[in-house]
């Protein structure tokens, strides 16, 4: 299996509002390197909806199944794999604790898909701490929503 490390980041103007989602998939290392951004945006969006849409994005973009470190500031999405809230969520058909129904079950089924074809090492990172690329992903979200933002005149 290929060794992969993706960052990943979500950016929301207002929640909903515009946002965007941006991603940085790195095949190799040093100067061997091969770096691929992605990015998106959507008019009337969540801050949780990018994050996770930019982690199943970049997965999905993968050719074949890979070894993954995926690095995201968002809690919400490495808690629900490296914490196993996906497993609860399942047996209770889609419910939380609190029996209220689970957010973006879309995108968790896209991402338990990704989890299982690749070998994914979920791992959180400290956001705006001047991790570099951490700042790249969401210099390319916030882009993404900026340009959506300029083309509808908001």
């Amino acid at each position: 299996m290929k060794d992969v490390t993706i960052y990943t980041d979500g950016a929301c103007s207002g929640n909903p509002g515009p946002g965007g989602w941006g991603a940085t998939l790195i095949f190799g290392e040093g100067d061997a390197a091969i770096t691929k951004d992605l990015k998106g945006a959507e008019a009337e969006t969540t801050n949780n909806r990018m994050e996770l849409t930019a982690a199943a994005s970049a997965l999905e973009a993968l050719k074949e199944p890979c070894q993954v470190r995926l690095h995201s500031d968002s809690a919400y999405l490495i808690n629900a794999f490296k914490d196993r809230w996906i497993d609860g969520w399942q047996r209770r058909g889609w419910k939380k604790s609190d029996k209220k129904p689970v957010l973006n079950r879309d995108l968790w089924e896209r991402l338990i898909a990704q989890n299982d074809r690749h070998e994914i090492a979920w791992v959180k990172v400290k956001g705006h701490a001047g991790i570099p690329l951490n700042e790249h992903v969401d210099g390319l979200a916030v882009g993404a929503m900026r340009t959506l933002m300029a083309e509808r005149g908001a």
